[in-house]
Protein backbone atom coordinates (compact mmCIF):
# COMPACT_ATOMS: atom_id res chain seq x y z
CA UNK A 1 0.00 0.00 0.00
CA UNK A 2 3.03 2.48 1.37
CA UNK A 3 4.88 1.72 -2.01
CA UNK A 4 1.62 2.20 -4.33
CA UNK A 5 0.80 5.43 -2.58
CA UNK A 6 4.66 6.64 -2.86
CA UNK A 7 4.25 5.21 -6.47
CA UNK A 8 1.39 8.01 -7.22
CA UNK A 9 3.16 10.29 -5.46
CA UNK A 10 6.29 10.77 -7.32
CA UNK A 11 3.95 10.39 -10.78
CA UNK A 12 2.11 13.32 -9.11
CA UNK A 13 5.65 15.02 -8.91
CA UNK A 14 6.93 14.49 -12.27
CA UNK A 15 3.66 15.68 -13.77
CA UNK A 16 3.84 19.17 -11.87
CA UNK A 17 7.28 19.02 -13.16
CA UNK A 18 6.65 18.64 -16.48
CA UNK A 19 3.95 20.93 -16.12
CA UNK A 20 6.59 23.66 -14.81
CA UNK A 21 9.02 22.63 -17.38
CA UNK A 22 6.82 24.23 -20.04
CA UNK A 23 7.15 27.81 -21.45
CA UNK A 24 4.54 30.01 -19.06
CA UNK A 25 1.76 31.73 -21.20
CA UNK A 26 2.00 35.34 -22.34
CA UNK A 27 -1.89 35.84 -23.85
CA UNK A 28 -2.91 36.53 -20.18
CA UNK A 29 -4.33 39.88 -19.01
CA UNK A 30 -0.81 40.90 -17.19
CA UNK A 31 -3.29 42.18 -14.15
CA UNK A 32 -4.15 38.79 -13.56
CA UNK A 33 -0.59 38.05 -12.38
CA UNK A 34 -0.01 40.88 -11.00
CA UNK A 35 -3.07 40.42 -8.60
CA UNK A 36 -1.40 37.22 -8.36
CA UNK A 37 1.80 38.84 -6.92
CA UNK A 38 0.41 41.12 -4.88
CA UNK A 39 -1.31 38.27 -3.11
CA UNK A 40 2.55 37.14 -2.54
CA UNK A 41 3.59 40.06 -1.11
CA UNK A 42 5.95 39.36 1.95
CA UNK A 43 5.42 41.32 5.20
CA UNK A 44 6.89 44.61 4.68
CA UNK A 45 10.25 45.51 6.41
CA UNK A 46 10.30 46.89 9.54
CA UNK A 47 10.63 50.42 10.04
CA UNK A 48 13.81 49.76 11.81
CA UNK A 49 15.14 48.00 8.49
CA UNK A 50 14.10 50.80 6.12
CA UNK A 51 15.69 53.62 8.59
CA UNK A 52 19.02 51.43 8.34
CA UNK A 53 19.03 51.21 4.49
CA UNK A 54 18.33 54.83 4.34
CA UNK A 55 21.44 55.54 7.21
CA UNK A 56 24.77 56.79 6.50
CA UNK A 57 25.87 53.87 8.05
CA UNK A 58 23.53 51.48 6.11
CA UNK A 59 24.63 53.21 2.36
CA UNK A 60 28.17 52.82 2.84
CA UNK A 61 28.39 49.48 4.11
CA UNK A 62 27.67 46.47 2.42
CA UNK A 63 24.35 45.34 3.25
CA UNK A 64 24.48 42.41 6.31
CA UNK A 65 23.56 38.90 5.84
CA UNK A 66 20.33 39.30 8.01
CA UNK A 67 18.76 40.93 4.57
CA UNK A 68 19.32 38.26 2.56
CA UNK A 69 16.31 35.83 4.11
CA UNK A 70 14.23 39.04 4.06
CA UNK A 71 14.57 40.12 0.49
CA UNK A 72 13.85 36.52 -0.63
CA UNK A 73 10.43 36.99 0.94
CA UNK A 74 9.94 38.74 -2.19
CA UNK A 75 11.01 36.13 -4.43
CA UNK A 76 7.54 34.87 -5.19
CA UNK A 77 5.86 38.42 -5.64
CA UNK A 78 8.89 39.11 -8.41
CA UNK A 79 8.84 36.39 -10.35
CA UNK A 80 4.74 36.54 -11.05
CA UNK A 81 5.41 40.71 -11.95
CA UNK A 82 8.27 39.83 -14.29
CA UNK A 83 5.74 37.06 -16.28
CA UNK A 84 3.19 39.49 -16.41
CA UNK A 85 5.53 41.95 -17.67
CA UNK A 86 6.10 39.62 -20.66
CA UNK A 87 2.58 39.32 -21.74
CA UNK A 88 1.67 40.46 -24.81
CA UNK A 89 -2.18 41.76 -23.72
CA UNK A 90 -2.62 44.73 -22.73
CA UNK A 91 -2.97 45.38 -19.08
CA UNK A 92 -6.75 45.78 -17.55
CA UNK A 93 -7.42 46.71 -14.20
CA UNK A 94 -10.43 46.04 -14.01
CA UNK A 95 -11.54 49.48 -12.72
CA UNK A 96 -14.88 50.18 -12.90
CA UNK A 97 -14.69 54.23 -13.26
CA UNK A 98 -18.51 54.96 -12.81
CA UNK A 99 -18.28 55.62 -9.61
CA UNK A 100 -16.50 58.69 -10.18
CA UNK A 101 -13.78 60.41 -7.99
CA UNK A 102 -15.10 57.16 -5.60
CA UNK A 103 -13.27 55.22 -7.83
CA UNK A 104 -11.39 52.70 -5.53
CA UNK A 105 -8.10 52.32 -7.12
CA UNK A 106 -6.16 49.67 -4.51
CA UNK A 107 -3.60 48.43 -6.79
CA UNK A 108 -1.95 51.42 -6.72
CA UNK A 109 0.05 51.12 -3.58
CA UNK A 110 0.74 47.14 -4.60
CA UNK A 111 2.74 48.68 -7.39
CA UNK A 112 4.21 51.62 -5.60
CA UNK A 113 5.32 48.84 -3.35
CA UNK A 114 6.91 46.54 -5.59
CA UNK A 115 9.07 49.73 -6.85
CA UNK A 116 10.16 50.61 -3.24
CA UNK A 117 11.24 46.63 -2.73
CA UNK A 118 13.06 46.60 -5.96
CA UNK A 119 15.66 49.07 -4.70
CA UNK A 120 17.44 47.20 -2.23
CA UNK A 121 16.95 43.88 -4.15
CA UNK A 122 18.58 45.44 -6.61
CA UNK A 123 21.49 46.32 -4.19
CA UNK A 124 21.62 43.16 -2.97
CA UNK A 125 22.19 41.42 -6.13
CA UNK A 126 25.08 43.75 -7.27
CA UNK A 127 26.78 42.96 -4.10
CA UNK A 128 26.77 39.32 -4.37
CA UNK A 129 27.58 39.73 -8.61
CA UNK A 130 23.90 38.78 -9.52
CA UNK A 131 23.21 40.97 -12.58
CA UNK A 132 21.02 39.23 -13.91
CA UNK A 133 18.51 39.16 -11.06
CA UNK A 134 19.06 43.30 -10.42
CA UNK A 135 18.36 43.43 -14.24
CA UNK A 136 14.92 41.49 -13.76
CA UNK A 137 14.47 42.95 -10.85
CA UNK A 138 14.79 47.15 -12.33
CA UNK A 139 12.37 45.72 -15.60
CA UNK A 140 9.85 44.17 -13.42
CA UNK A 141 8.91 47.49 -11.89
CA UNK A 142 9.46 49.85 -14.52
CA UNK A 143 7.32 47.87 -16.42
CA UNK A 144 4.78 47.53 -13.98
CA UNK A 145 4.86 51.49 -13.21
CA UNK A 146 4.29 51.83 -16.62
CA UNK A 147 1.09 49.58 -16.57
CA UNK A 148 -0.04 51.30 -13.30
CA UNK A 149 -1.34 54.48 -15.85
CA UNK A 150 -3.58 52.12 -17.85
CA UNK A 151 -6.87 52.57 -16.21
CA UNK A 152 -5.98 56.46 -17.36
CA UNK A 153 -6.50 58.15 -14.06
CA UNK A 154 -4.22 60.70 -12.74
CA UNK A 155 -3.26 58.99 -9.71
CA UNK A 156 -2.40 56.47 -12.09
CA UNK A 157 -0.29 58.20 -13.71
CA UNK A 158 1.72 59.49 -10.61
CA UNK A 159 2.16 56.35 -9.25
CA UNK A 160 3.51 55.57 -12.40
CA UNK A 161 5.57 58.14 -12.76
CA UNK A 162 6.90 57.81 -9.28
CA UNK A 163 7.92 54.09 -9.46
CA UNK A 164 10.05 55.53 -12.89
CA UNK A 165 12.17 57.49 -10.70
CA UNK A 166 12.75 54.90 -7.95
CA UNK A 167 14.04 52.32 -10.75
CA UNK A 168 16.00 54.85 -12.78
CA UNK A 169 17.44 56.69 -9.18
CA UNK A 170 18.29 53.03 -8.57
CA UNK A 171 20.61 52.84 -11.72
CA UNK A 172 21.92 56.18 -10.97
CA UNK A 173 23.11 55.27 -7.55
CA UNK A 174 24.12 51.97 -8.49
CA UNK A 175 25.91 53.03 -11.75
CA UNK A 176 29.13 51.93 -11.54
CA UNK A 177 28.35 48.09 -10.43
CA UNK A 178 26.35 47.69 -13.61
CA UNK A 179 28.17 45.40 -16.49
CA UNK A 180 28.15 46.94 -19.70
CA UNK A 181 25.78 44.55 -21.19
CA UNK A 182 23.74 44.78 -18.10
CA UNK A 183 23.09 48.10 -18.84
CA UNK A 184 22.45 47.91 -22.53
CA UNK A 185 19.78 45.36 -21.97
CA UNK A 186 18.38 47.63 -19.13
CA UNK A 187 18.33 50.36 -22.24
CA UNK A 188 16.87 47.43 -24.41
CA UNK A 189 13.87 46.93 -21.65
CA UNK A 190 12.98 50.18 -21.38
CA UNK A 191 12.33 51.03 -25.01
CA UNK A 192 10.68 47.83 -25.36
CA UNK A 193 8.06 48.57 -22.34
CA UNK A 194 4.18 49.75 -22.27
CA UNK A 195 3.87 53.75 -23.91
CA UNK A 196 4.37 56.16 -20.82
CA UNK A 197 0.69 57.41 -19.78
CA UNK A 198 0.64 61.14 -20.31
CA UNK A 199 -0.87 63.84 -18.25
CA UNK A 200 -2.93 64.99 -21.43
CA UNK A 201 -4.51 61.48 -21.30
CA UNK A 202 -4.99 61.43 -17.46
CA UNK A 203 -7.07 64.97 -17.68
CA UNK A 204 -9.63 63.88 -20.31
CA UNK A 205 -10.44 60.66 -18.29
CA UNK A 206 -10.47 63.18 -14.87
CA UNK A 207 -13.37 64.95 -16.89
CA UNK A 208 -15.44 62.06 -17.67
CA UNK A 209 -14.78 60.92 -14.04
CA UNK A 210 -15.76 64.30 -12.47
CA UNK A 211 -17.58 66.59 -14.56
CA UNK A 212 -19.52 63.61 -16.75
CA UNK A 213 -20.35 61.45 -13.88
CA UNK A 214 -21.66 64.90 -11.79
CA UNK A 215 -23.82 66.20 -14.09
CA UNK A 216 -25.16 62.86 -15.00
CA UNK A 217 -25.83 61.99 -10.85
CA UNK A 218 -27.91 65.39 -10.50
CA UNK A 219 -29.82 64.88 -14.06
CA UNK A 220 -30.95 61.73 -12.56
CA UNK A 221 -32.18 63.48 -9.06
CA UNK A 222 -33.42 65.82 -11.41
CA UNK A 223 -35.55 63.60 -13.62
CA UNK A 224 -36.70 61.82 -9.99
CA UNK A 225 -37.92 65.10 -8.66
CA UNK A 226 -38.88 66.79 -11.80
CA UNK A 227 -40.00 70.75 -10.75
CA UNK A 228 -38.82 69.99 -7.17
CA UNK A 229 -35.26 71.84 -6.87
CA UNK A 230 -35.87 71.70 -2.25
CA UNK A 231 -36.03 67.73 -3.26
CA UNK A 232 -32.89 67.68 -5.17
CA UNK A 233 -31.20 69.34 -3.09
CA UNK A 234 -32.07 67.15 -0.06
CA UNK A 235 -31.25 64.19 -2.17
CA UNK A 236 -27.50 65.72 -2.56
CA UNK A 237 -27.15 65.47 1.04
CA UNK A 238 -28.10 61.96 1.33
CA UNK A 239 -26.33 61.15 -1.49
CA UNK A 240 -23.23 59.16 -0.22
CA UNK A 241 -21.05 59.82 -3.11
CA UNK A 242 -22.57 63.55 -3.83
CA UNK A 243 -22.22 64.55 -0.27
CA UNK A 244 -18.56 63.36 0.17
CA UNK A 245 -17.35 65.23 -2.29
CA UNK A 246 -15.32 68.52 -1.40
CA UNK A 247 -12.08 70.21 -0.51
CA UNK A 248 -9.50 68.71 2.02
CA UNK A 249 -7.12 71.05 3.90
CA UNK A 250 -3.59 69.56 4.79
CA UNK A 251 -4.69 67.58 7.77
CA UNK A 252 -6.99 65.14 5.24
CA UNK A 253 -10.35 66.80 6.88
CA UNK A 254 -13.35 67.53 4.88
CA UNK A 255 -14.72 71.19 4.26
CA UNK A 256 -18.05 70.71 5.01
CA UNK A 257 -19.17 73.90 3.78
CA UNK A 258 -18.18 73.02 -0.29
CA UNK A 259 -21.72 72.31 -0.71
CA UNK A 260 -23.01 75.05 0.99
CA UNK A 261 -20.57 77.37 -1.40
CA UNK A 262 -22.14 75.33 -4.45
CA UNK A 263 -25.73 76.06 -3.52
CA UNK A 264 -24.79 79.94 -2.82
CA UNK A 265 -23.06 80.16 -5.82
CA UNK A 266 -25.78 78.48 -8.43
CA UNK A 267 -28.42 80.75 -7.08
CA UNK A 268 -29.97 77.39 -5.13
CA UNK A 269 -31.21 75.82 -8.13
CA UNK A 270 -30.28 72.63 -9.94
CA UNK A 271 -29.96 74.33 -13.05
CA UNK A 272 -27.45 76.27 -11.82
CA UNK A 273 -25.69 74.07 -10.13
CA UNK A 274 -25.61 72.19 -13.62
CA UNK A 275 -24.28 75.76 -15.16
CA UNK A 276 -21.81 75.29 -12.73
CA UNK A 277 -20.33 72.13 -13.46
CA UNK A 278 -20.98 72.88 -17.54
CA UNK A 279 -18.18 75.59 -16.97
CA UNK A 280 -15.41 73.50 -16.16
CA UNK A 281 -15.43 71.68 -19.74
CA UNK A 282 -13.82 74.57 -21.89
CA UNK A 283 -11.40 74.56 -18.72
CA UNK A 284 -10.57 70.25 -19.47
CA UNK A 285 -10.17 71.00 -23.01
CA UNK A 286 -7.17 73.78 -22.32
CA UNK A 287 -6.03 72.31 -20.04
CA UNK A 288 -5.51 68.72 -21.99
CA UNK A 289 -4.50 71.19 -24.84
CA UNK A 290 -1.44 72.57 -22.81
CA UNK A 291 -0.53 69.99 -21.47
CA UNK A 292 0.53 68.54 -24.69
CA UNK A 293 2.89 71.62 -25.44
CA UNK A 294 6.54 70.88 -25.17
CA UNK A 295 8.92 73.38 -23.16
CA UNK A 296 9.11 76.54 -23.06
CA UNK A 297 5.29 76.91 -24.77
CA UNK A 298 3.58 74.85 -21.82
CA UNK A 299 5.58 77.22 -19.30
CA UNK A 300 3.91 80.42 -21.06
CA UNK A 301 0.26 78.23 -21.62
CA UNK A 302 0.25 77.25 -18.18
CA UNK A 303 1.53 80.66 -16.38
CA UNK A 304 -1.80 82.07 -17.83
CA UNK A 305 -3.90 79.93 -16.92
CA UNK A 306 -2.97 78.40 -13.64
CA UNK A 307 -4.29 81.76 -11.90
CA UNK A 308 -7.63 81.67 -13.51
CA UNK A 309 -8.22 78.78 -11.80
CA UNK A 310 -7.34 80.02 -8.42
CA UNK A 311 -9.30 83.49 -9.36
CA UNK A 312 -12.55 80.89 -10.57
CA UNK A 313 -15.15 82.03 -8.12
CA UNK A 314 -16.67 78.59 -9.44
CA UNK A 315 -16.29 76.00 -6.27
CA UNK A 316 -16.24 73.31 -8.82
CA UNK A 317 -13.41 74.82 -10.65
CA UNK A 318 -11.32 74.74 -7.53
CA UNK A 319 -12.65 71.15 -6.30
CA UNK A 320 -11.57 69.71 -9.50
CA UNK A 321 -8.18 71.56 -10.89
CA UNK A 322 -6.50 72.23 -7.82
CA UNK A 323 -3.15 73.30 -8.45
CA UNK A 324 -2.72 72.19 -12.31
CA UNK A 325 1.15 73.13 -12.28
CA UNK A 326 2.19 70.06 -10.21
CA UNK A 327 1.32 66.98 -12.34
CA UNK A 328 3.46 67.92 -16.03
CA UNK A 329 6.05 68.91 -13.56
CA UNK A 330 6.09 65.13 -12.40
CA UNK A 331 6.58 64.28 -16.17
CA UNK A 332 8.95 66.61 -17.46
CA UNK A 333 11.49 65.61 -14.75
CA UNK A 334 10.78 61.69 -15.21
CA UNK A 335 11.22 62.15 -19.49
CA UNK A 336 14.67 64.19 -18.45
CA UNK A 337 15.81 61.18 -16.26
CA UNK A 338 14.82 58.20 -18.77
CA UNK A 339 17.29 60.37 -21.51
CA UNK A 340 19.54 60.74 -18.66
CA UNK A 341 19.98 57.54 -17.87
CA UNK A 342 20.06 56.52 -21.76
CA UNK A 343 22.86 59.35 -22.16
CA UNK A 344 24.88 57.93 -19.09
CA UNK A 345 24.83 54.16 -20.68
CA UNK A 346 26.30 55.78 -23.81
CA UNK A 347 28.97 57.81 -22.40
CA UNK A 348 29.89 54.38 -20.70
CA UNK A 349 29.56 52.58 -23.77
CA UNK A 350 30.98 54.69 -26.19
CA UNK A 351 32.76 57.90 -24.56
CA UNK A 352 31.90 61.55 -25.07
CA UNK A 353 30.16 60.44 -28.52
CA UNK A 354 27.80 58.44 -26.84
CA UNK A 355 26.59 61.03 -24.57
CA UNK A 356 26.31 63.58 -26.93
CA UNK A 357 24.46 61.64 -29.45
CA UNK A 358 21.37 61.50 -26.45
CA UNK A 359 19.28 64.41 -26.60
CA UNK A 360 17.68 66.60 -23.41
CA UNK A 361 13.84 66.29 -23.48
CA UNK A 362 13.57 69.65 -22.06
CA UNK A 363 16.36 71.59 -23.97
CA UNK A 364 18.22 72.40 -27.11
CA UNK A 365 21.23 69.87 -27.83
CA UNK A 366 22.80 67.58 -24.50
CA UNK A 367 22.68 67.58 -21.40
CA UNK A 368 25.15 69.73 -19.41
CA UNK A 369 28.05 67.00 -18.17
CA UNK A 370 30.23 67.16 -15.32
CA UNK A 371 32.63 64.88 -13.41
CA UNK A 372 31.87 64.94 -9.69
CA UNK A 373 34.13 65.43 -6.81
CA UNK A 374 33.47 64.67 -3.22
CA UNK A 375 36.26 65.38 -0.55
CA UNK A 376 39.02 64.97 -3.55
CA UNK A 377 37.98 61.82 -5.06
CA UNK A 378 35.96 61.80 -7.94
CA UNK A 379 33.35 59.57 -7.50
CA UNK A 380 31.31 59.70 -10.98
CA UNK A 381 29.21 62.50 -13.10
CA UNK A 382 26.71 64.85 -13.13
CA UNK A 383 24.01 65.12 -16.24
CA UNK A 384 21.95 68.29 -15.49
CA UNK A 385 18.90 68.89 -17.98
CA UNK A 386 17.81 72.80 -18.97
CA UNK A 387 14.51 71.83 -17.18
CA UNK A 388 13.65 74.34 -14.28
CA UNK A 389 10.59 73.56 -13.41
CA UNK A 390 10.59 72.95 -10.30
CA UNK A 391 12.54 74.85 -7.09
CA UNK A 392 15.81 72.69 -7.50
CA UNK A 393 17.84 71.32 -10.71
CA UNK A 394 16.68 68.75 -12.82
CA UNK A 395 20.11 66.63 -12.36
CA UNK A 396 21.27 63.62 -11.67
CA UNK A 397 24.63 61.92 -10.52
CA UNK A 398 25.57 58.68 -11.62
CA UNK A 399 28.01 56.52 -8.90
CA UNK A 400 30.99 55.52 -9.97
CA UNK A 401 33.25 54.43 -7.28
CA UNK A 402 32.03 53.68 -3.89
CA UNK A 403 32.96 55.84 -0.90
CA UNK A 404 30.77 58.33 1.60
CA UNK A 405 27.44 58.09 0.52
CA UNK A 406 26.17 61.45 -1.04
CA UNK A 407 22.43 62.36 -2.52
CA UNK A 408 22.51 61.96 -6.15
CA UNK A 409 19.56 64.00 -6.68
CA UNK A 410 16.46 66.39 -5.37
CA UNK A 411 17.58 69.44 -3.78
CA UNK A 412 20.89 68.22 -1.67
CA UNK A 413 22.40 66.78 -4.60
CA UNK A 414 25.91 66.43 -4.04
CA UNK A 415 25.14 66.37 -0.69
CA UNK A 416 27.05 63.70 1.77
CA UNK A 417 24.23 61.89 3.98
CA UNK A 418 24.61 63.04 7.19
CA UNK A 419 24.55 60.53 10.18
Amino acid sequence: MKTTKSTCFALLFMTVLAVRSEPFRTDLNPALLYYQAFLMAPQTMSDADWDYLGSKAGLEQKLPKRFGPILANYDVEFKLAQEAAQQKAPCDWGIDLSRGPGTFLPHLRFIKAVAVASKPRVRWNLEHRNQTGARDDLLTAFVLGRNASRDGTLIGALVQYACETLVLGTIAENFGQFSPATLQQLEAGFETAPMQGTMAAAIMTEKLDHVDWLANKLLKLQQANPGNDSNVLAAIQKDDELSALGKYDETGKQDTNFWQLIVAASGGTTDGILKLIKETEPLYLRLVKIMTLPLPEYDKQIQIFAPEIQKSRNPFVQWMFGDPLKPRVKEFRVQAWQAMVQAAVEYKLHGDAGLKSVMDPCGHGPFTFQRFVLDGVDRGFELKSAYAGQPYPCALIFVEKEGVPFRTDGPHIGEAVQP
